[in-house]
């Protein structure tokens, strides 16, 4: 990594060095983290995006239930996209639709005994995951590291504001 922005400051020498090298480290990681967790899931036979689906459902609480459409739009998919990945999920046994015994035009989405199970065991995959990389820093750097990208994390989602944290 250091090789690749020391590359760089001889063909930019405007570049600043610890923006790139921050920048270019929080790549890497977050490309490696991405890595990690699509191999746990592959064992389980998930994709990413078929386990984003399951965690929206499981995480709106019982009854484990929401519309399409509001799937669709947590999830940033089109209805299309979105009709696609539940038809695979309902394939598999993880999720049912039914029509809203209220309103027949509109259908539910339920997150079935199987989907919460895979679920279940998906998510504790990803944790391992993000543990075992995570966890190889102490605690007092683990904290300090918390607390520098929530700083970043913040400043990143504030647009009003520019400049120093």
């Amino acid at each position: 990594m250091d090789d690749h922005v020391q590359l760089w400051s001889r063909e930019l020498p405007e570049l600043d060095l610890q923006v790139e090298g921050i920048a270019t480290r929080l790549q890497v990681l977050a490309r490696e983290l991405d890595r990690r967790r699509e191999a746990a899931l592959a064992a389980h036979g998930l994709q990413y995006g078929a386990f984003k689906t399951l965690h929206m459902l499981r995480r709106g609480g019982p009854p484990y239930r929401a519309t399409p459409g509001d799937l669709a739009g947590h999830l940033d998919l089109s209805p299309a996209a979105m009709t696609n990945r539940l038809d695979v999920l309902e394939q598999a046994g993880y999720v049912r639709r039914d029509h809203d015994r209220e309103d027949r035009r509109r259908v539910l989405v339920t997150l079935t005994d199987a989907g919460h199970s895979i679920w279940q065991q998906a998510i504790g995959d990803q944790g391992r995951v993000e543990q075992e990389l995570i966890n190889r820093l102490g605690a007092a750097k683990r904290s300090q590291l918390l607390t520098l990208l929530r700083h970043l994390v913040l400043a990143a989602e504030d647009k009003s504001v520019s400049g120093a944290m």
